[in-house]
């Protein structure tokens, strides 16, 4: 399997799609809005750019990446001969249902169709299409070209053969996996969830600043960053999405915080508008 597709060309679209170009793929990235492909692929080069320049990137390693992606808005052209589809769009059910339907119609019985989601079930994804043996989670983690790990989450009907693919696509990729059985949130999710709406309430209640929680958290419990400062990287909006998921899904611990949502309606939305609990430029 040398092709690969990501559907979605947002934050976690561009992140994968790069991720696979520099380990050796060819990557269609596919998006039906022209402009956000557009500026994704203007995103990806820049990356790309970066990397050559800073050493992180050798030369052919660099000019292979840049041969091998192709952006196109047309879904079928788009999963023409893939191996690997991946679908990373927002954290909304019937969305990610859709466009699994689209794609079990439109792909080859072998190919294996994966969700990003960080919180949502493979097992009902998968129910609405042909192959739910080929459906399974693919939880990669922002930035993508920085962080080790993929959570593999195997739905009820996810086979043996298509968890052992993704195993072997990851060690390709030289990205580190943890294997879940689905629940709602999975393992990091639920965790992460947790503490960055715990992390919301000290703030909302004038225990410390952004800063000081976020500091406690980094220099005192060792987390390489703060929770508020992750929740603005991640997004408010997609926080807030997880978290009402998992408050429906697993009950009053997961409520979210009056402050995040308070922030999502503003337009505080974290780094991608430039404020959230920290100003950005």
């Amino acid at each position: 399997m040398n092709r690969v597709t990501i559907v979605g060309s947002g934050v976690m679209g561009k992140g994968i799609a790069y991720a696979f170009a520099i380990s050796g793929y060819e990557v269609y990235v596919n998006d039906l809005n022209e402009d956000i492909l557009t500026k994704a692929k203007d995103d990806i080069n820049t990356l790309l750019d970066g990397s050559f320049e800073k050493g992180f990137l050798k030369k052919e390693v660099y000019q292979s990446a840049k041969h091998n992606l192709v952006y196109e808005a047309e879904l079928k052209k788009a999963v023409e001969g893939s191996g690997l589809v991946i679908e990373a769009v927002l954290e909304k059910m019937d969305l990610k249902i859709d466009i699994f339907k689209q794609l079990d119609e439109i792909c080859p019985p072998e190919t294996v169709l994966a969700t990003n989601t960080s919180t949502m079930s493979p097992t009902e994804i998968g129910t609405q299409t042909s192959r739910p043996d080929k459906v399974v989670a693919m939880h990669f983690f922002n930035p993508v070209h920085k962080m080790k790990l993929i959570e593999v989450i195997r739905g009820l009907e996810t086979s043996d053969e298509t968890v052992k693919f993704i195993h072997d696509t990851a060690e390709k990729m030289n990205k580190t996996t943890v294997e879940v059985n689905e629940f709602p949130g999975f393992v990091t999710s639920r965790m992460n969830c947790l503490i960055g709406n715990e992390a919301m309430n000290l703030l909302m209640e004038g225990v410390a600043s952004a800063k000081d929680i976020d500091n406690a958290m980094k220099l005192g419990l060792n987390h390489p960053m703060g929770p508020l400062e992750l929740a603005d990287l991640v997004g408010l909006d997609t926080r807030l999405r997880n978290m009402e998921y998992l408050y429906k899904t697993l009950g009053e611990k997961y409520r979210p915080c009056p402050l995040l949502i308070k922030y999502v309606k503003a337009g505080r939305l974290g780094k991608k508008t430039g404020s959230g609990f920290y100003e950005y430029n």
